[in-house]
């Protein structure tokens, strides 16, 4: 039983360090994912087969920690234009996990597509449906186009941090105001 917990403590490891880098560098090879993770090529090749293999199990990692911001973010309370503020702060802590899968393409074509991403677009687009039918969001904008922005946005900031052009502490801002508000200058009243 304990040598199961070390083993699962360690894949653990290797993921995380696998994010932090991949995040990072989305280039970056097996040989530096190991040595990420303090760890041999061949102890990473025992965990995952090859980049795909640990792709998808960063795809897993991901969708579980995409769905539990959105369960902190209680997406179904309050006006909608603050759960989508709260599910961008939620989110901060992994976008920059998210930006890296948004770019793997291999993950959203085909009949192999994580049904977990189905879920959570579901969720995220019932929260714009809400806001629409609430009268706080524009109507000609499809609650899955506004999902997909989401994403694009989150995508974009977790980069910018990372490259240093953006300062962290502006994410949640930026987002919320681009999102909800858009970049048109409105007349002041």
């Amino acid at each position: 039983m304990v040598y199961r917990c070390l083993m699962a403590l360690d894949r653990d490891h290797v993921l995380r360090s696998a994010a932090a880098l991949l995040t990072r560098k989305s280039t970056a090879t097996m040989d530096e994912v190991a040595k990420a993770a303090g760890i041999s090529r061949a102890t990473l090749h025992r965990h995952f087969a090859g980049r795909d293999a640990l792709v998808r199990a960063l795809e897993s990692l991901g969708i579980e920690e995409c769905v539990a911001a959105l369960d902190a973010a209680r997406p179904d309370e309050g006006p909608a234009g603050e759960a989508v503020r709260r599910l961008v702060r939620e989110f901060e802590p992994v976008a920059g996990l998210l930006a890296f899968l948004y770019t793997e393409n291999q993950l959203f074509e085909g009949e192999e597509q994580n049904a977990g991403w189905t879920r959570i677009d579901e969720r995220i687009a019932a929260l714009f449906r809400r806001g629409q039918e609430a009268g706080e969001f524009r109507i000609d904008l499809t609650p899955a186009w506004l999902t997909e922005a989401l994403y694009g946005l989150l995508a974009s900031a977790a980069w910018a941090v990372t490259e240093g052009r953006v300062a962290p502490k502006d994410f949640t801002h930026m987002i919320v105001e681009l999102l909800l508000g858009g970049a048109v200058r409105r007349a002041e009243s």
